[in-house]
């Protein structure tokens, strides 16, 4: 049998060599941004079938939602750190595909999601959007629709002004500079329906809860929350 040589391949290899975030190995399928390994090795927090879980307690006495989940616990200095950092700040919208199919899989196996009828992304600042190329949790979204068979609704809801960060503020602070911050420009596409909302990473809440008020008030019939990362 004669045997193919994939040289221009090996030669690109050589001279941009595609490894591991997490170890370094380049042994990896091409566009992961962690080998195996690295993979199954992010903190999962086993969220989706729990009621009563961390997230879904932040909202209790703020806001009814159906249910909500994170797929990964986030800390400093992690793999899971450089994954969204390389997705927030670097432009790798690989990183955010890959963080939406592990985050996909969960919830493809969560029977508390199952009755989603669309997901949507927590919208990003125009000017942010602009600036970056794309919406992080838009890529996310992406990512998720590829293993879990649920349409990605984008703009279904916006961002109509800049909001500042949320880092040093109480909580009432919080929620008074997310007031007025999003706005569902035609009602028709998200009334009625059971609507996932996802976004990167969930500090706070105070985001999601404004923009899963908004929805509401738009007529869905349900919200859920999801996001990739959860902070301890």
């Amino acid at each position: 049998m004669r045997m193919q040589y994939r040289w221009p391949d090996d030669l690109l290899h050589l001279l941009f060599p595609h490894q591991c975030e997490g170890c370094a190995t380049d042994l990896l399928a091409p566009g992961e941004p962690l080998c195996t390994h690295c993979a199954r090795a992010l903190p999962a927090t086993f969220f989706f079938g729990s009621t009563g879980n961390p997230v879904e307690r932040m909202f209790y006495g703020r806001i009814d939602i159906a249910c909500a989940a994170s797929a990964y616990y986030f800390t400093k200095h992690s793999v899971l750190q450089q994954l969204l950092v390389r997705l927030k700040y670097r432009g790798d919208r690989a990183a955010g595909i890959f963080l939406g199919a592990r985050t996909g899989r969960f919830l493809a196996d969560a029977p508390r999601f199952a009755g989603t009828g669309i997901v949507v992304p927590l919208p990003l600042n125009p000017v942010k959007e602009r600036q970056r190329g794309y919406n992080q949790a838009a890529v996310i979204c992406n990512g998720i629709s590829r293993v879990w068979d649920k349409p990605v609704i984008h703009n279904a809801v916006i961002r109509t002004r800049f909001t500042e960060t949320q880092t040093h503020r109480n909580r009432v602070s919080r929620w008074q500079n997310m007031e007025g911050v999003f706005a569902v420009p035609d009602k028709s596409t998200v009334s009625n329906s059971h609507i996932l909302l996802v976004d990167d990473v969930i500090t706070t809440g105070a985001t999601l809860e404004a923009c899963t008020a908004v929805l509401m008030e738009a007529g869905a019939a349900s919200v859920r929350l999801v996001t990739v990362a959860y902070t301890v």
